[in-house]
């Protein structure tokens, strides 16, 4: 399959009462992809999947998928349930998902042995491609790099990681323990570093706003202008940190209806802030750097 680059964590758009918007998510797939991303991510945690009910789940794929055209479009299905995640994976690769997205269980803080025999088993159940999502400052547990390569080597069809612990150690550590997985930063600080060290790309929250800035960092950096990569890269680190103010999506969700695109409201337990001025600097950044409005057409 054709591996991207820049694979965006799509937000879920819903209507003004709360319910699933499928018409502006497949509008919103369309437009990421014609402005930077390769493919997408939907109801992952950026996209509040814990919120959504299967038939959701289901229709917002549908959707998503009809927007996005050729681009590959991967479904979030990782629970800290090892039989709920096949069930998961199993429905989406039915309903036709390019990929799964697994996030390592969270609360109940399984060991390397039980994080080893969740993946191999949730895989095992499906041909579709594996990502794994490695993200312990959510989650409360780290995938190492070792328990990674036991997978890999058990499991085929397990090719690539989110790897979110927010740091270059944690990327180049699975690089280096894994040839052949395809690694993706998961903090849109870390892009033009992690191409350094040679990740394959990264999964974006940033590039519902300035995909076409990260489109052109990444071209600069694979054809050599590492300067201008570079320059690129740290132009966009005040807005990246003002999207990560708050708890994610909630700075990002508030930015796409700020530039015109009708996602809608968060579904509780998230909230947008009630202070009217939280987002002045967001807003500001947002301004400075031309982020152009979100009109599909």
């Amino acid at each position: 399959m054709h591996w991207p680059v820049i694979l965006t964590a799509m937000i879920t758009p819903f209507a003004s009462d709360g319910s699933l918007s499928e018409e502006r998510a497949q509008e919103l797939a369309g437009w990421l992809v014609a402005n930077g991303s390769d493919g997408l991510v939907v109801a992952g945690t950026t996209g509040e999947s814990p919120t959504l009910s299967q038939e959701e789940r289901m229709r917002l794929l549908k959707a998503a998928r009809a927007g996005a055209g050729s681009a590959p479009v991967w479904m979030g299905c990782g629970t800290n349930s090892t039989t709920d995640t096949i069930a998961n994976a199993r429905d989406a690769e039915k309903w036709g998902a390019d990929g799964i997205l697994l996030v390592t269980p969270y609360y109940n803080r399984p060991p390397q042995e039980g994080l080893y025999q969740h993946f191999v088993q949730v895989a095992n159940a499906v041909s579709c491609p594996v990502m794994i999502y490695n993200v312990p400052g959510r989650t409360g547990v780290s995938l190492a790099p070792e328990t990674m390569a036991r997978i890999i080597a058990e499991c085929r069809n397990v090719q690539a990681v989110k790897e979110s612990s927010g740091t270059l150690e944690a990327i180049w550590a699975m690089r280096e323990n894994c040839p052949g997985l395809k690694v993706y930063a998961g903090d849109d600080a870390l892009f033009y570093p992690s191409l350094a060290i040679g990740a394959q790309g990264i999964v974006s929250v940033a590039a519902h706003l300035v995909g076409p800035l990260m489109v052109r960092l990444a071209e600069a950096y694979q054809r050599g202008r590492v300067d201008e990569a570079r320059a690129l890269h740290q132009s966009l680190l005040p807005l990246v940190r003002e999207l990560f103010s708050w708890p994610n999506p909630i700075p990002v969700k508030w930015a796409v209806n700020r530039l015109g695109f009708a996602a809608g409201p968060l579904r509780l337990p998230l909230v947008y802030p009630t202070d009217p001025n939280a987002f002045d600097r967001l807003d500001q950044l947002i301004t400075a750097l031309a982020v152009s409005p979100i009109k599909p057409r």
